[in-house]
């Protein structure tokens, strides 16, 4: 295929899906707004309060939310790190596991997919058991995601209500978004990947198959579809396979992997529509679906550019873009693949970012350094862009010499340090790891590479785990005690701690009345805001990142 046409069929892609995303955007967004608004709770979920002890009709402080977020998380935790070690006394287990299930991958492993992150370090058809894909790491891959929902929707409703100190009731949250969005939609999805070509069976012993090259290989059955569209549509990442949705079972040809690509934006992108009719002004929500476009838009533009001119211009050798990646997506379908899961924090792959261009795996890493807020993980996208929306509110008010508001509420003191605390949190762990890392030479004895692509690889690791991707350079060796606890910790700390900054800014903005607007508030549903928040979102991150790029990707590029 040649360069035109690769480019064509590239942005005919594009095009495709974005024209989805937007026919989608109304109508999963307003049946979002009445699963968390309504009144009715129905009899499934009835039963499950009942079971937990929960009353759905109690609401919470922003402290009894998070209390709860966290026991929830830490029981799931626990949970799923004592499943993966005695998976070898359970049904539907692997008879001889390749890699064995230390006490330190397990809880890795754990952290990884209740975190959201699905981080693997790991080969998983040659490690856990069917029973633990189906009732601990595809179960984490809904209640984390719906996790993620409810605390964006909790944080909603700390901008949307007046004088009051409650933003509703985590367990309900938690319940209607996985049974009433997440469970339904999953159940379409896996039906059309199964008619794609994906599979989904029980089989417990290697299938042999001829090559075309007149050999044979062995390759692992399972419920790989059931598991695929969840990795997806809760932005979780994790694959059955090794090589994730590179793999022919689970994402079979190009048109599944467009829907693999449509399903990891789909709540993203349509939760700013949710955002907009809970505080009553579909413009706000339109202000902010516009911001999270044109960050996706720039990058996505970015990544194709390096990927497809593999050549010329951009410093790398010819041809080299095509390396890692399949045949059957070619390099501008997995350049959309690879920014669509940078910008979530799906962090699923179809072809490898170790093999990218230097700038394509720049692009990749500054998505990730973003927050992923373009459109960012199922939930923590929407709550990450509207708090950068609040610190451009209280930039421009600085501009002024105006007390900052944001929808009728002003950003005092307390506000903008809970605000800014959040931003600064995950880029501290994550630079840090890496310094730790690369400072230990025992760690950095574990990259593939020298040089600023080795540097990169370590950065990579720190910066997927810290802001709940997952998504891999490759190349470094990550399956040993300290970089199992030390990745551990970063997932740990990248997904809870923000989330208590998210859920005490939000009490606090429902404990104040409305400032009326006047003259002098700035409007944030126009062009002008929607500038402003991308371009205070790339400054603030280029600030922060730039040291650490100019002594990777950027040093590599220009070697």
């Amino acid at each position: 295929m040649s360069s035109l046409t690769s480019e064509g069929a590239g942005i005919l892609f594009l095009v495709t899906l974005i024209v989805a995303l937007v026919a989608v955007h109304v109508p999963l967004g307003d049946y979002m707004y009445r699963v968390y608004s309504s009144e009715r709770d129905l009899r499934g979920e009835r039963l499950v309060y009942r079971l937990i002890g929960a009353d759905p009709k109690a609401e919470q402080t922003w402290g009894a939310y998070a209390r709860s977020v966290l026991a929830f998380s830490a029981v799931s935790i626990l949970f799923l790190f004592v499943l993966q070690l005695v998976q070898g006394k359970l049904p539907l287990h692997l008879n001889d596991p390749a890699t064995p299930m230390t006490p330190a991958l397990a809880w890795n492993t754990a952290v990884s997919f209740v975190t959201n992150t699905n981080w693997q370090a790991y080969s998983g058809e040659s490690t856990q058991g069917h029973l633990v894909q189906m009732a601990g790491l595809a179960v984490q891959n809904f209640v984390s995601a719906a996790v993620g929902m409810a605390v964006a929707m909790a944080f909603v409703r700390g901008l949307a209500r007046r004088s009051t100190g409650e933003l509703g009731n985590f367990w309900v949250d938690l319940v209607r978004g996985a049974l009433r969005i997440l469970l339904p939609l999953s159940i379409v999805g896996a039906i059309i990947l199964i008619a794609g070509g994906a599979i989904q069976n029980f089989h417990l012993h290697d299938q042999v198959v001829n090559t075309l090259a007149g050999g044979q290989q062995t390759i692992t059955g399972g419920p790989v579809a059931s598991q695929e569209v969840i990795k997806e549509l809760g932005t979780n990442g994790g694959g059955f396979y090794n090589v994730n949705s590179a793999h022919p079972f689970e994402n079979p040809n190009a048109w599944t992997n467009w829907v693999e690509i449509f399903l990891l934006l789909v709540i993203s992108f349509s939760l700013p529509r949710t955002y907009g009719r809970m505080v009553e002004s579909k413009k706000q929500g339109y202000a902010i679906a516009a911001v999270m476009s044109v960050l996706a838009v720039i990058s996505v533009g970015f990544m194709m550019l390096f990927q497809l001119q593999g050549h010329g211009t951009v410093p790398t050798a010819v041809g080299s873009a095509m390396e890692g990646v399949e045949q059957r997506f070619g390099v501008a379908d997995s350049a959309v693949f690879a920014d669509a899961t940078t910008l979530t924090s799906t962090g699923a792959v179809d072809s490898f970012h170790d093999s990218y261009t230097s700038l394509g795996g720049m692009v990749a890493l500054f998505n990730m350094q973003l927050g992923e807020v373009a459109p960012g993980g199922v939930g923590s996208g929407l709550y990450g862009m509207l708090i950068l929306a609040i610190i451009t509110v209280f930039i421009a008010g600085l501009m002024v010499g105006r007390t900052p508001e944001y929808l009728g509420k002003k950003i005092t003191p307390r506000e903008i340090k809970l605000a800014a605390t959040y931003f600064l949190i995950t880029p501290l762990i994550a630079l840090t790891g890496t310094a730790i890392a690369m400072a230990m030479p025992g760690q950095r004895a574990g990259m593939l590479n020298t040089g600023p692509h080795g540097l990169s690889e370590v950065l990579y690791a720190f910066t997927s785990a810290a802001n709940n991707n997952g998504s891999a350079f490759a190349g470094i060796t990550v399956n040993t005690d300290w970089y199992n606890t030390a990745l551990g910790l970063a997932m740990v700390f990248g997904r809870f701690l923000p989330i208590i900054f998210v859920l005490a800014l939000a009490g606090a903005l429902a404990k104040q009345g409305k400032t009326p607007e006047s003259i002098g508030t700035l409007p944030t549903h126009r062009p002008q805001f929607v500038g402003m928040v991308a371009g205070v979102t790339l400054i603030l991150v280029a600030l922060t990142f730039l040291p650490m790029l100019a002594l990777g990707p950027l040093a590599e590029g220009i070697h």
